[in-house]
């Protein structure tokens, strides 16, 4: 089983690489479901980490229905992430009608020619989720990220087998949200070939501040670890 971790930082990275993870998502901000990280972050990781790099390509928090403007920036950021040798991108657009926008999505899919595409949790928004899966295969799409359109992946898991059984081998259906130790081998007896994680620890609590409210934790090696040996 492939275990993916979403690393919201270096130091998450070189946790997830350390632990013997299989491949990162790179990206920042996960409070607000996960922003494209800054260049400079994604050069220090591919320049000083080995691990296989999937990019997060999302230009703000909020819906997933973006402007030709904000298009362009996508474009832009996988073209960077290509060029920079990221193993792939994980992205994804819908329409205010809750389908998926399939010409916006092709577009970014032709950019990241060459490399892996995974459309994000974008999935867990859409009204129709067997109709926008035939949508993803019909793109040639790597994988869906998806938590079976409930707030974890273990409360959709019904939803992420019927879909898996539909997939076929087509499409990989990649759980995530909500994924750990207690559940994770639920994934594994359900046959799915890879999961999504971030294992983060949150810091430790001290004296409150303006500047450290925002503070997120990192993902952590001895988790990682855990995750792995139960899955091997």
């Amino acid at each position: 089983m492939i275990v993916e971790i979403c690393a919201n930082s270096f130091e998450s990275a070189v946790a997830a690489q350390n632990a013997g993870a299989d491949r990162i998502e790179l990206c920042t901000q996960l409070a607000v479901g996960g922003l494209t990280p800054s260049p400079h972050l994604i050069k220090k990781v591919m320049s000083e980490l080995f691990i296989p790099v999937h990019v997060l390509i999302r230009p703000r928090k909020g819906n997933f229905c973006y402007s030709k403007k904000e298009l362009n920036i996508m474009k832009n950021d996988i073209e960077f992430c290509k060029n920079i040798g990221c193993s792939g991108v994980v992205s994804g657009v819908l329409q205010s009608d809750l389908t998926i926008d399939l010409i916006a999505t092709k577009q970014l899919i032709e950019v990241a020619n060459g490399i892996d595409f995974t459309f994000h949790r974008a999935f867990d928004c859409v009204k129709d989720p067997l109709v926008s899966l035939e949508n993803l295969i019909d793109l040639k799409i790597k994988r869906v990220l998806s938590s079976g359109l409930k707030p974890s992946a273990i409360e959709g898991i019904s939803l992420l087998s019927k879909m898996n059984k539909i997939a076929n081998q087509q499409i990989e259906i990649m759980p995530g949200s909500g994924i750990n130790l207690d559940n994770v081998l639920r994934f594994k007896n359900k046959g799915f070939t890879s999961i999504h994680l971030s294992a983060t620890q949150q810091p430790e609590k001290k004296s409150a501040s303006f500047f450290e409210g925002g503070t997120e934790g990192a993902s952590n090696e001895k988790t990682i670890r855990k995750i792995m040996s139960l899955v091997s």
